[in-house]
């Protein structure tokens, strides 16, 4: 087992390890006083851990209730983000209460935007169960939903009080979910971990040993800019293009292989503006080695439309996060108009 421990406005641990959610109570009941616990989960994750969880709550001495609404990101919007308030307020959860997240990134978004706002704010703990949400999204306090407009457009940053992350959960995961996480785990090693970008390229890896090195990459930028207003933006490599993606596809495609595409596409871009090393062909050989996609179907105008209505566009300006080598990206502020053009470089 491996704790990081988290110093951001709110200090925590993320505990990492095997065999964690039996013990998962008592692992709370360290960091938080047994009080009633909301277990917010969905249709997939609840079936398979979700009694063991509560048991394991409940032997500690909480007392639990819980909310399971559909899998899938087309549940994370504001009528889902309402019926778990309503049930949080029929349920009489007060501020000295929590909300337990348990599965993937979904639900971590979800129950974690539940905590930001009701009450104007209570505790909760993520307990991620895919790779995507254990390496990154559970960790740093971004909560949020989709609206029609854009992915993740209303939200808030609200850090949890503990994250436990029990890697023995990965083993239920579909292949495709596996890839997906790993998608978000080579996003870590092209911005500054030359290092584990050529372990995932080998196919050696350990992945607690991943896992921890991702949550302590994340850390350390959380620590130095909480509120996304500088370092943090490196976190959106393939980002931007990617929620375009995966907004235009329906979500057929999942967030993992959305960025996988979004990478691809800005480091074509990099090359095309000469920016440093060429990179594309090695990380489309890395992607294509946990079946990932490389590219989609997509026209310039459509990509600009829906990039336009993303987070990181300010005024006429946008904020893109450009490899340079692997291992090193920058962040570059440019109009929309060179975005455009930008765009025409690999989209027609």
């Amino acid at each position: 087992m491996t704790t990081v421990d988290v110093n951001a406005s709110v200090k925590y641990k993320v505990v990492i390890g095997e065999e964690l959610l039996c013990d998962c109570g008592n692992i709370t009941a360290q960091a938080i006083l047994p009080c009633k616990a909301a277990v917010i989960s969905d249709s997939n994750v609840f079936p398979l851990y979700g009694e063991k969880v509560k048991t394991s709550l409940e032997n500690a001495g909480f007392s639990t209730v819980q909310y399971v609404f559909p899998a899938g990101e087309k549940s994370k919007n504001l009528n889902t983000y309402s019926d778990i308030i309503e049930f949080l307020a029929r349920q009489k959860l007060s501020r000295t209460d929590i909300i337990i997240a348990l599965g993937g990134g979904v639900v971590g978004d979800m129950a974690g935007f539940c905590a930001a706002t009701y009450l104007r704010g209570i505790r909760f703990v993520q307990i991620p169960t895919t790779i995507l949400s254990a390496c990154d999204s559970s960790v740093g306090g971004k909560t949020a939903v989709d609206i029609s407009t854009g992915k993740n457009l209303v939200g808030a940053f609200h850090q949890p009080s503990l994250v436990i992350c029990d890697t023995d959960t990965f083993e239920t995961l579909p292949s495709r979910e596996v890839s997906c996480g790993l998608s978000e785990i080579i996003k870590y090693g092209v911005i500054c971990d030359k290092e584990l970008f050529e372990e995932l390229a080998s196919g050696d890896y350990d992945i607690q040993s991943i896992i921890t090195r991702c949550v302590e990459i994340k850390r350390d930028i959380v620590e130095k800019d909480e509120k996304e207003t500088g370092e943090r933006k490196l976190l959106n490599l393939g980002h931007t293009l990617g929620h375009a993606v995966e907004k235009h596809s329906g979500f057929t495609l999942s967030h993992g292989e959305a960025v996988a595409v979004g990478m691809m596409m800005i480091s074509e871009i990099s090359e095309k503006l000469g920016y440093g090393e060429k990179i594309t062909e090695r990380l489309k050989t890395v992607l294509e080695k946990y079946s990932l996609p490389c590219a989609y179907d997509i026209t310039k105008k459509e990509m600009f439309d829906i990039s336009c209505g993303d987070k990181k566009v300010d005024g006429k300006d946008i904020t893109l996060v450009i490899p340079r080598e692997i291992g090193k990206c920058i962040l570059e502020k440019v109009t929309l108009e060179k975005f455009s053009d930008m765009l025409s470089m690999i989209l027609e």
